[in-house]
């Protein structure tokens, strides 16, 4: 474990997939011992560092518990990249959940985090007690999967952290406004340098394999077992939009809000996919409805 200070640990847990044991990374705030926990999910090529903000405005109210993906950041990453499924991601978060020793949770999901957030809200016995989803329903924009599917996948390196933070912050342009000193620290969470000092993500590209596999018809009968988890919801859910969102239409949030668990919505100007959490308002928004 590696201790960056008394209140913030990186530690790892062991999980079981089909190819066997892999680690998966996690970051963890505020007091060890405290068993009020939040876990905070980050979007499909994103890391635990997402929530840093968020989680120093809550860890003298939670212990925070910030998981890495498995194939992200400092998580190991499989052979088989047909695994990178979220069901396989639900089963790891089990795992973590079970090693945090606490009896219920509340939980934020960005983007894929939601989804995964979704799946295990609707099971019977869910830990789950409040959840924050964030640009994430149960309706599949095939565009935009096909958008962020596109960059995903692309093997691409850069000889200085200038040009890679470049390349960072032009996909990244649907986040919204952001100053330069977090767009710095936006980019650096999900660069690294490789073994000749060249400059790559910090995810495995193979992610994109199944994304790219998902055809309109796939969409559709996900879409179903979706909004099917998404209606088996009973815990309070806040529902976090940002207005020029690809990902999640109005009408589908505006859906959200009036079936399952009647979602309390909030959307956030000149912002796409996803808010970043990093913003005052978008940190009040979540502290407000998880503190009330």
């Amino acid at each position: 474990m590696a201790r960056l200070s008394s209140q913030i640990r990186i530690k790892s847990v062991q999980c079981i997939s089909p190819e066997g044991l892999h680690h998966m990374a996690y970051k963890e705030w505020g007091a060890s011992d405290n068993r009020n926990v939040l876990i905070c999910v980050h979007g499909v090529t994103r890391v635990s560092d997402d929530f840093d903000a968020l989680a120093s405005a809550l860890s003298g109210r939670y212990r925070v518990i910030c998981p890495d993906i498995v194939g992200r950041g400092r998580s190991d990453w499989f052979r088989n990249p047909q695994h990178y499924q979220v069901q396989q991601y639900a089963s790891d978060l089990v795992t973590l959940i079970a090693r945090s020793d606490a009896d219920s949770i509340s939980y934020v999901g960005t983007s894929m985090g939601g989804m995964i957030g979704m799946g295990l809200a609707a099971l019977k016995e869910s830990p789950i007690r409040k959840m924050v989803l964030n640009d994430i329903g149960p309706v599949l924009n095939v565009s935009a999967l096909g958008r962020i599917g596109q960059y995903i996948g692309q093997p691409v390196t850069f000889s200085s952290y200038a040009e890679a933070a470049g390349y960072i912050r032009s996909i990244s342009a649907t986040f919204g406004e952001h100053t330069d000193e977090q767009w710095h620290k936006l980019c650096s969470d999900v660069l690294k340098q490789d073994k000749d000092g060249r400059w790559v993500k910090h995810y495995d590209i193979s992610l994109a394999v199944p994304m790219q596999a998902i055809t309109p018809e796939l969409a559709q009968a996900s879409q179903l077992m979706l909004w099917a988890a998404y209606d088996a919801i009973t815990c309070p859910v806040l529902l976090l939009r940002g207005k020029e969102s690809d990902l999640l239409s109005q009408e589908t949030a505006i859906e959200m809000t009036g079936r399952g668990p009647r979602a309390r919505l909030i959307e956030f100007e000149k912002v796409g996919h996803a808010p970043t959490l990093v913003h005052p308002d978008q940190i009040a928004a979540i502290t407000g409805f998880l503190l009330e």
